[in-house]
Order: structure tokens, then C-alpha cells, then sequence
């Protein structure tokens, strides 16, 4: 299935969605598939972003006008498209700079595959940075390890929250204090259970 998703920054009418909507019906998406936020690309709390993410399942692709339209932060956008990747979703992007990415081609999956190499080295530099950090302070008599931010009450409620696809994220992580990029190491946008979830519940990973 084909899903689109449209944003413009401000929500005072002076700006309008018109252009992409039509953009995406003409690449297949449908009216009703299409999601929409009026709200600025820095901002966390995009619910029309939030329902789109949720409604996506295994096998569907997400199309947007322009690269930027997902958010202007290249940190967000890296771990949305790995995020993607990871769900065995497809993306597409319709013009602008980004217009080369569609994972529905081989080249598409090349340049998808320079966002996963780039969430990977981002993730390996904060390890090695941590684990020096470890080091260091074990060299002055201190003890470090990693300290879980979810509790196992905490977990059951967002394995059981994140099944629904009416659960707006947004406020989840606000009940749970947490930000999305952390809930999402506890459990996938489906419920189920990460490494960081599995290691909070004692089972095996």
C-alpha cells in the first residue's frame, strides 16, 4: 500500500498543502491515505506524523513531496528512514534533492542504504564515546553501566499502547517521561520487545 505523507510549517492558512497532496495522487496514493500536519519540521509533536508512522505495515511505502517535508533535522530523519528500513517499509521521494530515494528501485536501496550506514556510524561514535567514558571514570574509582529509563510497569504499558494504532506517541512518551528515540529501543512501533525491553523483563535476547 501506498502512503503519503504532507507537511507545511505554519497553521495560519497562509501556507497550503494543495501542490503535494496533488503530487502524491499522482504517484498512486489515495485521498484517504494520505496524512497531513501543519507544524514546523523542528517540532516532536506532529500527530499527523505520529498516525502515519503507526499506520504503515510490512511491505507498504511511504511517499513524501520533498525530503524535508519529514523534518529538517538530519538526526530525525536518519533514524526515521532506518526506522523504515527496520519495518521493511519502503520510501520514496517525489522531487527536490532528494528525488534519487526509492527504495523500490536498486538505486533507490543504495542511497537508503548511505542512511543506514550514517544511523550506524552515528550510533557507534555515541558507543565509543560512552565506553570511554566508562573507562575514564573506572580509571578514577567510579562505577558505571547502563541505567534503564523504563521500569518493567513501564514497559507492559507501552508494548501494550504501541499494539493500537490509535496510541499517539507523542503523549505516551509524556506519561512515560521518556523521548521517542528512547521508547523505541524498549519496543517497536508494533509492541514488541527490543533489546533494551527484553533486558529490563529478564528474558533472552
Amino acid at each position: 500500500m501506498k502512503i503519503g505523507y504532507a507537511r507545511v510549517s505554519k497553521s495560519d492558512g497562509s501556507q497550503v498543502l494543495d501542490l503535494q497532496i496533488d503530487a502524491l495522487i499522482e504517484t498512486g496514493v489515495t485521498q484517504d491515505n494520505i496524512y497531513e500536519d501543519h507544524a514546523s519540521g523542528k517540532k516532536d509533536n506532529r500527530p499527523g506524523l505520529e498516525s502515519c508512522l503507526k499506520a504503515l505495515r510490512k511491505g507498504d511505502t511511504l511517499i513524501v513531496w520533498k525530503l524535508d517535508r519529514m523534518g529538517r533535522d538530519l538526526r530525525h530523519l536518519v533514524n526515521t528512514v532506518q526506522e523504515l528500513s527496520d519495518r521493511e517499509i519502503s520510501f520514496k521521494v517525489i522531487s527536490g534533492q532528494g528525488a534519487n530515494i526509492d527504495t523500490t528501485s536498486a538505486a533507490g536501496k543504495l542511497v537508503f542504504g548511505i542512511f543506514a550506514a550514517l544511523a550506524e556510524f552515528e550510533r557507534e561514535l555515541i558507543r565509543e564515546r560512552t565506553m570511554a567514558g566508562l573507562k575514564a571514570a573506572r580509571a578514577r574509582g567510579k562505577k558505571g553501566g547502563r541505567k534503564f529509563q523504563l521500569s518493567k510497569s513501564q514497559v507492559r504499558l507501552a508494548q501494550a499502547s504501541m499494539i493500537h494504532r490509535d496510541t499517539n506517541v507523542s503523549e505516551l512518551c509524556k506519561e512515560l517521561g521518556v523521548s521517542r528515540q528512547t521508547l523505541y529501543r524498549y519496543v517497536n512501533p508494533k509492541g514488541e520487545l527490543r533489546n533494551y525491553g527484553k533486558q529490563v523483563l529478564k528474558q533472552e535476547i
